[in-house]
């Protein structure tokens, strides 16, 4: 069995990085246990009038954990994924996701809007990439 390192997420930022001040005030309010669901980032960003990202970078800066993510990619007990590779997957989601393809990978941000255009929730979009073998990344957040 292999030992897991604890990871600093303040590490991945930088020496220098401090946290934006109003953003910290936010996710102090909202934050439980040291984690932040990514519903609850999202709607830190949206009540900022910011980017998702900048809270996640706040996030990581406080060194709190990012759960819940809204794809089923990480942050959930006590598997850390839930999505699953859907068992059929239509063509027009199908080709949404090879259109939108960024390197071969599906930016999350990209993800959401197939959900919204093909009206479907954002985990079948999550659990049609995993059955085409297609990462979605980078996270909104900074998560991955």
């Amino acid at each position: 069995m292999s030992a897991h390192k604890i990871k600093k997420f303040t590490e991945k930022h930088g020496p220098d990085a401090k946290p934006d001040e109003s953003i910290k005030n936010e996710i102090s309010n909202r934050v439980k246990d040291d984690k932040l669901p990514c519903p609850v980032a999202f709607e830190i960003a949206k009540n900022l009038g910011i980017l998702p990202a900048e809270v996640g970078k706040t996030a990581d800066l406080m060194d709190f954990k990012l759960v819940k993510c809204q794809m089923g990619l990480y942050g959930y007990q006590p598997e850390s994924k839930i999505v699953k590779p859907a068992d059929d997957v239509n063509q027009e989601l199908k080709d949404a996701i090879r259109d939108a393809l960024v390197n071969d990978r599906l930016p999350c941000n990209i993800a959401w809007e197939i959900a919204s255009r093909v009206n479907v929730r954002k985990m079948t979009v999550s659990g049609a990439c995993e059955a085409m073998n297609i990462k979605i990344k980078p996270c909104q957040l900074g998560a991955f």
